[in-house]
């Protein structure tokens, strides 16, 4: 390690709290300390290169180096660097990013709101929902169905929503109204001899069970990714979404389209919603938005939902919910020039051609004696590891195996990330076949290289 890099370690051993970190691993471990991107790779402070298979937090569409990002941003900070949008103010980057989103927003989402991330744009669809539900006169429908596994954020009231143990444990959540349902992953969840379609049937049957007893009357919104992400990638069953969908229509509950990771090409469609053949009431975009350049989010919402807030915030003088920084004039700018780039190189569609090429390479891993399931689409996917392919049995404990290959990934120069023990994979929009191959290449590598270790430790289920 140089000089640099060593001094670099140490401050940030003395300062940093990482998040999704143990602390005190890390002070015996150390950063992994990133000094620059180009395309689809990172550099660390020691000159290794590693293909970013993550895209950083699911996020880089545009990959680590578009030049168009940082002179729209340098040309908005030399122009007007900041204003806010609280009292009747706007800005022509706000607007015009509003204007693109409900463009190309499924049909009936025509009004956004923007925050700075897709924890804060949760958490305000719960407070737009409550107050929507209270100017309506109906103040005990305040309750949200969100599904375990599932990922929504980390503020009070979005982790909440999320349906990971580690994102509740010793933090009291949740701390609002919600029931988490079954989560809809047929490996994992369906029952013996039970075929996709019947386990979606089941899970709807539990779905509108949960709203019978809980009060149709009290069920505000059902909250969802259409592609479960940070959970382990898990892509609904077959029916899933048709029947959620008439349900919240039946019931009178608001359809949330979690699509922070799903959105803007990931699937191979503009929007996951679309993928799976629903349209939500409201729809959260983040991460891709802006390829992460900037910290930004968008809610687009109806015009039902709108004009239930519009009014009840005549009646009280104000909507009193907003941030510093909402609507942003250089994140916006940057979310405008992202999205027009998406857009004139096709993005989207190469999200599709090379999701379709990553998701036959991936396939033939599911041979491989350390690998239980591969599953995911378009540039998204999940492949799971476990004690015993027959059973299905999951290493114990869940993460030793996982957390190791994440690790043996950094040294075959591939960036992934671990869900328990499934291998996470969401390369950039930009990714080539060359690309795609040589994540292929290292990636199995790695599961090789996992296979051995766990067959030299004896670990089993």
């Amino acid at each position: 390690m140089t000089t640099r890099s060593n001094s670099l370690a140490q401050a940030d051993l003395a300062t940093a709290l990482h998040p999704y970190t143990d602390a005190r691993a890390h002070e015996q471990r150390g950063p992994l300390i990133i000094e620059r991107g180009e395309g689809v790779r990172v550099f660390d402070s020691e000159g290794r290169d590693y293909i970013e298979a993550m895209s950083g937090l699911w996020s880089v569409a545009l990959g680590f180096s578009e030049e168009r990002l940082v002179k729209a941003a340098t040309a908005q900070m030399e122009k007007l660097p900041y204003y806010h949008s609280f009292t009747h103010k706007a800005h022509e980057p706000s607007i015009r990013l509003g204007e693109k989103l409900v463009e190309m927003a499924p049909e009936g989402l025509t009004r956004v709101f923007f925050t700075n991330s897709g924890s804060e744009a949760n958490d305000t669809v719960i407070k737009m929902v409550w107050f929507m539900n209270n100017a309506l006169g109906r103040p005990k429908k305040k309750k949200f169905l969100a599904r375990t596994k599932g990922y929504h954020g980390i503020t009070i009231a979005s982790g909440s929503l999320t349906g990971l143990p580690n994102n509740h444990r010793d933090f009291d959540l949740p701390a609002i109204p919600v029931v988490h349902l079954t989560c809809p992953h047929h490996y994992r969840f369906g029952h013996e001899g039970e075929s996709e379609q019947d386990f979606a049937k089941r899970l709807i049957a539990e779905a509108e069970e949960t709203i019978l007893r809980e009060d149709p009357d009290t069920i505000a919104a059902f909250i969802g990714e259409p592609l479960m992400g940070a959970g382990g990638v898990m892509p609904p069953p077959e029916g899933y979404w048709d029947g959620i969908a008439a349900l919240c229509k039946k019931y009178d509950i608001l359809l949330v389209a979690d699509e922070v990771i799903n959105g803007f090409g990931r699937l191979g469609t503009t929007f996951g919603c679309q993928k799976y053949g629903f349209t939500p009431d409201i729809l959260v975009t983040s991460k891709q938005l802006t390829s992460s350049y900037l910290p930004l989010a968008a809610i687009l919402f109806s015009e039902k939902v709108y004009d239930a807030i519009a009014d009840n915030t005549h009646t009280i003088g104000t909507f009193g919910h907003g941030y510093t920084a909402t609507g942003h004039p250089v994140a916006t700018a940057v979310g405008l020039e992202n999205l027009a780039i998406i857009e004139e190189r096709d993005l989207v569609g190469n999200a599709a051609r090379m999701g379709e090429r990553l998701q036959e390479g991936l396939a033939i891993l599911k041979d491989h004696p350390l690998v239980g399931e591969v599953r995911g689409a378009g540039l998204i996917a999940g492949v799971e590891l476990v004690a015993d392919k027959a059973k299905k049995t999951p290493f114990d404990p869940i993460g030793k195996v996982g957390t190791r290959a994440f690790e043996i990934g950094h040294e075959e120069g591939l960036i992934i990330r671990n869900a328990g023990d499934t291998l996470a994979l969401c390369p950039p929009l930009i990714v080539t076949e060359e690309d795609v191959d040589a994540i292929l290449a290292r990636l199995t590598r790695v599961i090789d290289r996992t296979w051995e270790w766990v067959q030299a430790e004896g670990l089993k289920g």
